[in-house]
């Protein structure tokens, strides 16, 4: 069993219009943009990072607007909810705050002995607030929610499977165990993990597979402390049989890749060296950042994307 992976890096979903999505996050949820940057493989696309502060490991929401886009349809083989953590008492604030925005699919419950409060992203997206006893991640503060209710970054995220064996051995492999079991959800924990450390398995036997679209995940990112703790989990995975691609320079931290048995697609990416490496914290995802490989395109790049709010 391997012990690198400390819980949740980011989480990466797909949305069909750049300044809608940088609105929902930044204003909506109160979440820093700490990047503004585009996607590496199709550069005319932005690869939007929204998170704490500095864009600490497992706070950071991240997107591919893709213009237009068609909405993704439900079903197996995905992350299906994304949560974040928020504070003990802060669940009505939210719901208030989401209804005023005619946010929708806005539903409370109680799972696993935790008041949750389920909603819709602007593509569909499937969201959830979760109230989280002394979670001592410090929030961002100047998006327009106070202290008291600001999201501490993310709780967990729940994957729709047609069954959950082989995903689940390999999360057990990954360092997680299996906390309990409601309602033919398996929840599974990573001890001492980073307070995203979560993972819920969600079997649904007789539901399609997922068509990817706006408001999909593309996928989910597990977060290792350096590039010496990645190439031990490579290896590792490599050795059970995973075919792992090599480590890609993604300028904020280094990545891997792996298709799980359930279908969603892995990454394990790395802590260092952070999103403060081009720009100074005070002004993270202020600027449009290029990868190197790009930057003789700036002036074109910077035509064809629409401009975004600060």
């Amino acid at each position: 069993m391997l012990n690198q992976i400390k819980g949740l890096h980011h989480v990466t979903s797909m949305a069909a219009n750049a300044q809608t999505n940088n609105q929902f996050f930044t204003s909506a949820l109160g979440l820093r943009r700490v990047k503004k940057t585009v996607n590496f493989d199709s550069p005319d696309v932005y690869h939007l990072y929204y998170g704490d502060e500095t864009g600490a490991p497992g706070t950071i929401m991240t997107y591919f607007p893709f213009p237009k886009m068609a909405q993704g349809r439900p079903g197996t083989g995905e992350v299906g909810t994304t949560v974040f953590s928020i504070p003990e008492g802060s669940i009505g604030f939210w719901s208030d705050h989401l209804a005023k925005l005619n946010a929708t699919g806005l539903k409370t419950e109680e799972t696993f002995g935790e008041k949750r409060l389920n909603f819709a992203g602007p593509d569909g997206d499937g969201f959830a607030f979760v109230e989280v006893k002394d979670d001592n991640r410090l929030p961002w503060t100047h998006g327009g929610i106070g202290d008291d209710h600001a999201i501490r970054g993310f709780h967990s995220v729940a994957m729709r499977l047609r069954d959950d064996g082989a995903t689940s051995e390999l999360l057990k492999f990954m360092g997680y165990e299996v906390q309990e079991e409601r309602d033919g959800v398996k929840r599974l924990t990573i001890p001492g993990g980073n307070g995203a450390h979560l993972i819920d398995l969600e079997t649904m036997p007789n539901i399609s597979r997922a068509l990817p679209g706006a408001g999909s995940v593309h996928h989910v990112a597990f977060a290792v402390e350096n590039r010496e703790k990645q190439l031990e989990v490579r290896k590792a995975l490599m050795d059970t049989g995973y075919q792992v691609t090599p480590v890609i320079d993604r300028d904020y931290f280094w990545a891997i890749y792996f298709r799980t048995p359930g279908g969603v697609l892995f990454e394990i990416a790395t802590n260092e060296p952070g999103f403060n490496r081009d720009e100074d914290t005070a002004h993270l995802g202020e600027a449009l950042k290029l990868p190197t490989q790009h930057e003789h395109l700036r002036s074109l790049i910077e035509q064809h994307l629409e401009p975004l709010e600060a």
